[in-house]
């Protein structure tokens, strides 16, 4: 069916999860707050503040209960986003606050013991004020900067997103494409995804990436560089600098683009958020390249996300011989498109008609040969020569036309005369 996708791009690709999402009614609206029927707003607003919740201030209650959970819940976790889409985030923040309140349903009581002491320790005004001075925002599902795509993570989406920057989220990321790969890369992976990050960012395509040293930062750099749009996702506060090498290219990236995360201001790190802050990046996007990995890159996990979402996956492929390049080359082998440059990536994930320009070999003197031409040329020996007549058989042209032909390849170059006979000049040897 023909149309245009939840993206806002035209599209004929029938049965992908994008296709589906325009066809279907988006999430039920939680407990407590009724979806927006009215187009969305691209300004930017201050976020609204009505009565508080408890233990806020004057935040909106909805809002603040979300921040808390952040600070609350592990990102990814499906039970839990279970318990939000069923209870409301209000409910559940009451829940967890109240050591006597029944625990959220099918929680074993060591776990419910550990989100109570968590949830003892959340302070979310604190926080939505600490973003808020550093010059960010919470945004949350519902709200006009949320994107819809996010949703396709069903009850493993973020409980919301801390963002600093002042692009909005939602209209950036309709046109992203991730660039991801091995943190210890070869000059050859940098040069590829510094490369890629530039030539998409100048096409208009924002660059998604995880911020990490190797080729996530170079795709970074290369975007900033052509002054295009980059989006870093981190699995820490967005103001907590990791790694802490990077610092001043977050630094960069917060004034050019924007920096998200999952966890609250201040939060740090852990490799198991670094896993689920890999599904962001991948449900985020409209497709994900993967530049330089080994078999078990955390880079290879996004680009299977992506793959389970219904997203583009795609890889740059490298040397046979570099174990950096055995988890692409591997990943090429299951699903992904092999590309080698933005006009390939933008092909896949763009509108009808964006099509990569071809490929031509060089033109050779060789190749405006006339076919007549050409047949006497190929019936010389490679060693040794051959009189007229010998050629006219082997050609299988009539005599006078073989001569004619023999004197304009000896005008080109190709032959040399050597008496009655002819044969290859040295450069068409």
């Amino acid at each position: 069916m023909n149309g245009v996708d939840a993206w806002g791009f035209a599209t004929d690709r029938p049965g992908t999860a994008q296709d589906a999402r325009a066809r279907t009614p988006g999430p039920a609206a939680e407990p407590g707050h009724a979806p927006s029927t009215t187009a969305p707003d691209t300004t930017r607003r201050a976020p609204s503040r009505p009565r508080s919740a408890p233990g806020g201030t004057d935040h909106e209650p909805r809002r603040t209960a979300r921040a808390a959970l952040t600070r609350i819940l592990e990102p990814g976790d499906e039970t839990a986003g279970r318990w939000v889409r069923e209870m409301g985030p209000v409910a559940l923040w009451r829940m967890l606050s109240d050591p006597d309140a029944p625990p959220p349903p099918g929680a074993s009581p060591a776990k419910t013991e550990g989100l109570r002491l968590r949830a003892a320790r959340a302070r979310p005004a604190a926080d939505l004020d600490a973003v808020a001075a550093l010059g960010g925002r919470f945004i949350c599902p519902g709200d006009d900067e949320w994107p819809g795509q996010l949703d396709d993570l069903g009850d493993a989406r973020p409980l919301g997103l801390w963002v600093r920057g002042t692009a909005n989220l939602r209209l950036w990321a309709l046109r992203s494409v991730a660039v991801v790969g091995a943190r210890a890369c070869t000059d050859y992976g940098a040069h590829l995804a510094t490369t890629l990050g530039a030539d998409l960012a100048d096409r208009g395509w924002t660059v998604v990436s995880g911020a990490a040293y190797g080729v996530d930062g170079a795709a970074h750099r290369g975007a900033l560089a052509a002054t295009g749009a980059t989006i870093a996702v981190l699995a820490s506060g967005v103001d907590y600098a990791y790694p802490r090498g990077h610092t001043e290219l977050l630094g960069r990236i917060t004034e050019q683009g924007l920096v998200i995360a999952e966890l609250p201001p201040g939060d740090h790190p852990t490799r198991s958020r670094f896993i689920q802050r890999n599904r962001v990046i991948a449900a985020l996007t409209r497709g994900t390249v993967v530049v330089e990995a080994e078999l078990r890159s955390g880079s290879l996990v996004t680009a299977r996300r992506a793959l389970t979402l219904g997203r583009f996956t795609m890889g740059i492929p490298g040397p046979v011989t570099s174990s950096l390049s055995v988890g692409v080359h591997q990943l090429l082998r299951d699903e992904a498109a092999v590309v080698t440059g933005a006009d390939e990536v933008i092909e896949l994930v763009g509108s009808i008609g964006d099509l990569a320009p071809g490929r031509p070999g060089p033109t050779l003197t060789r190749d405006l040969l006339d076919p007549v031409a050409t047949r006497v040329l190929e019936a010389l020996p490679a060693r040794g020569g051959a009189d007229t007549g010998r050629l006219a058989e082997e050609a299988g042209t009539p005599r006078e036309a073989t001569q004619g032909k023999l004197f304009e390849l000896l005008s080109l170059g190709f032959v040399q005369r050597c008496g009655d006979r002819w044969e290859l000049a040295r450069r068409a040897e």
